[in-house]
């Protein structure tokens, strides 16, 4: 049987086994680093959103008009004051081709929240207090509909429908029926049956994992500067800035 053997050089790497300087540390460590929601600029407003505190629900009506009358309060926004694209897909940069229809649904519900913490309505006032108040004032009708709480239902096809129009996908071709599944997509190499056959043992359980996601050293923010030649100037506390 013939051997191979890999030998690692044991020099002085100028990367491998350093310490190198991080050249935004001190300014982070001492406060000086400026992160989105540091970034201030003159005449600037504060949004606030108002957010479903239901996992589904039908919105029967939204109230603006106490929050529009606020004092302080420059612009209330919901759905209806956005413009509704059609279906279709759109490269939107680093984020890939992304539905633009669904991709308006969830910066803003239209008739109904698909999610607990959906975005019903937004504010935009001078100072953060004020658009709070102001969007604790935006009263909201709901109509609570059972919710899908789990992957089992929607593998199952227990529970209710959330969006009507997803058909499943399956090698390109659509489904008949509306579901909740958007894409069934089928990876197969060799012979599942015959390995559990010549298997010495098989094991067959669920697993549940806890929701993961990585930590941030700053809150999720934007800010933005609209010039008067057209530019758009935006501060985001993301890497991926053309998504955002």
């Amino acid at each position: 049987m013939a051997t191979e053997t890999h030998l690692v050089k044991t020099g002085d790497f100028k990367v491998l086994g350093k310490s190198p300087v991080r050249h935004d540390g001190v300014d982070k460590v001492t406060g000086r680093a400026a992160y989105g929601s540091d970034i201030w600029l003159t005449g600037q407003l504060y949004g606030k959103v108002l957010r479903s505190p239901h996992a589904h629900a039908n919105i029967r009506s939204i109230d603006t008009s106490a929050a529009e009358a606020f004092p302080g309060v420059h612009a209330v926004i919901t759905s209806a004051d956005l413009p509704k694209p059609k279906a279709g897909l759109t490269d939107i940069g680093e984020g890939g081709l992304q539905s633009t229809k669904f991709k308006a649904m969830n910066m803003l519900a239209t008739d109904k929240a698909l999610y607990d913490g959906h975005a019903i309505a937004a504010v935009a006032a001078s100072d953060p207090h004020t658009a709070e108040e102001a969007a604790r004032l935006i009263k909201v009708e709901y109509e609570v509909l059972d919710p899908v709480m789990t992957a089992g239902q929607v593998r199952d096809g227990d529970g209710p429908v959330i969006l009507d129009e997803i058909r499943t996908m399956t090698e390109c071709e659509a489904g008949d029926e509306p579901s909740n599944v958007a894409e069934h997509r089928i990876y197969e190499e060799g012979d599942v049956e015959a390995g559990f056959a010549a298997a010495d043992h098989v094991f067959e359980n669920v697993y549940e994992t806890a929701t993961v996601h990585q930590g941030y050293i700053e809150t999720h923010n934007a800010s933005a500067l609209w010039h008067e030649d057209g530019h758009l100037e935006v501060w985001c506390s993301s890497q991926g800035a053309f998504a955002i």
